[in-house]
């Protein structure tokens, strides 16, 4: 199974846009507090409010919390990973976890030392800051499920008025 965890989120609309990646896409979301708005701000229920009952959400206390109650293989995101995310290959027959920090700033260096060889970076022009947080997480879900090609996810649209 795909699990996204948001460690520390700061900005609701993000964390609304990845609920709204989670849901269509069947990955689990994974909240670690301390959070930087209220679960119930408009603006993250509005960004994915008319899938918000669609999700499989768990929260966690602090990352300790977080790594007593899963198990599985974790891949960290961040801008300073050793490995280009494509270049993983990511389990089928286990809980992936893909992590991802604070937007502000990012995950904690000691957690990213420990695990230098699980952490990824999405490659961009090296004179910029980082990709948006939602856009990366979408970016790494797409590429886990393009590896695992697409389970349970429909691959053809339809025209409301013609037939294809």
């Amino acid at each position: 199974m795909l699990n996204i965890v948001l460690v520390e989120p700061q900005i609701p609309q993000n964390t609304g846009n990845i609920s709204r990646t989670c849901a269509v896409t069947g990955a689990a979301l994974h909240l670690v507090k301390p959070y930087g708005f209220v679960i119930t701000d408009k603006q993250l229920k509005r960004a994915g409010l008319d899938y918000w009952d669609k999700l499989e959400i768990y929260e966690y206390e602090n990352l300790d919390e977080f790594f007593e109650k899963t198990e599985g293989v974790y891949y960290y995101f961040t801008t300073k990973g050793k490995n280009v995310h494509s270049q993983i290959d990511y389990p089928e027959d286990k809980n992936v976890f893909l992590v991802f920090g604070r937007e502000d700033k990012g995950l904690p260096e000691d957690l990213l030392y420990k695990n230098g060889d699980f952490c990824s970076r999405i490659p961009m022009r090296p004179t910029l800051r980082s990709l948006n947080l939602s856009n990366s997480v979408a970016i790494a879900t797409y590429e886990v499920l393009r590896q695992w090609d697409y389970p349970d996810l429909g691959r053809e649209g339809r025209l409301t008025q013609y037939e294809w």
